[in-house]
C-alpha cells in the first residue's frame, strides 16, 4: 500500500486511476481526430478501384489486428488492470504519470517493458512510412487505423469500468 495516510492514499489512488483512464483516452481521441482529417481530405481526390479494394482490406484487417486483438484482448484489459492497481497501491509518482503508468511505460514487468517499447516503435516507423504516402493511398490506410482506434477506445472504457467498478477483476497488471 501506499506511505501516505488512509484517505490521502484512497483519494490519490482514485485521483491517478481516473487521470490515467482521461489520459490515455484523450491522446486515443487526438488520434482519431487527427487520422479522420486526412481520411476526409483523402475522399477529395478520385478513388479508383484500387483504393476501394485496399480501404475495404484494410479496415477489416484493422478490426481484426489493431482492435479486436490488439485493443480488446490484450491492450485494453491490461491498462484496465494497471489502472486498478494505481487505485489500490497509489505513489504520487504513478498518479502523476499515470497515463503512461497505464500504458506499461514504467512500473511493468521486463517482457512488458520490452512489449511496450518494441511496439511504440514499430508503430513510429508505420506512421513515418504511411505519412509520405499521397492520398488517396494514405486516406485508404488510416480508414482502417480510426477504425481501430476507436474500437480501442471503447475496449479500454469498458474493461475500465468493469476493472474499477469491481472487486475482483482476473487480469495480470504486470508490475514490476
Amino acid at each position: 500500500m501506499s506511505m501516505l495516510p488512509g484517505g490521502r492514499a484512497e483519494v490519490l489512488g482514485l485521483v491517478g486511476a481516473v487521470w490515467g483512464l482521461a489520459g490515455l483516452s484523450a491522446l486515443l481521441v487526438f488520434a482519431v481526430y487527427r487520422l479522420w482529417g486526412v481520411v476526409v481530405a483523402g475522399m477529395e481526390w478520385p478513388w479508383g478501384w484500387q483504393h476501394i479494394a485496399l480501404a475495404s482490406v484494410n479496415a477489416v484487417f484493422m478490426a481484426w489486428s489493431e482492435g479486436w486483438r490488439g485493443f480488446q484482448r490484450s491492450f485494453s484489459p491490461r491498462v484496465a488492470a494497471r489502472l486498478k492497481w494505481l487505485r489500490d497501491h497509489p505513489s504520487t509518482v504513478r498518479a502523476v504519470f499515470a497515463p503512461l503508468f497505464a500504458m506499461g511505460y514504467f512500473g511493468a514487468t521486463r517482457e512488458r517493458l520490452i512489449g511496450i517499447y518494441a511496439l511504440t516503435g514499430g508503430i513510429v516507423v508505420l506512421i513515418v512510412v504511411v505519412h509520405l504516402l499521397p492520398q488517396p493511398w494514405r486516406a485508404a490506410l488510416d480508414i482502417g487505423v480510426v477504425l481501430g482506434l476507436t474500437w480501442g477506445i471503447v475496449s479500454t472504457l469498458v474493461c475500465a469500468w468493469r476493472a474499477l467498478g469491481g472487486e475482483t477483476y482476473d487480469v495480470e497488471p504486470d508490475v514490476a
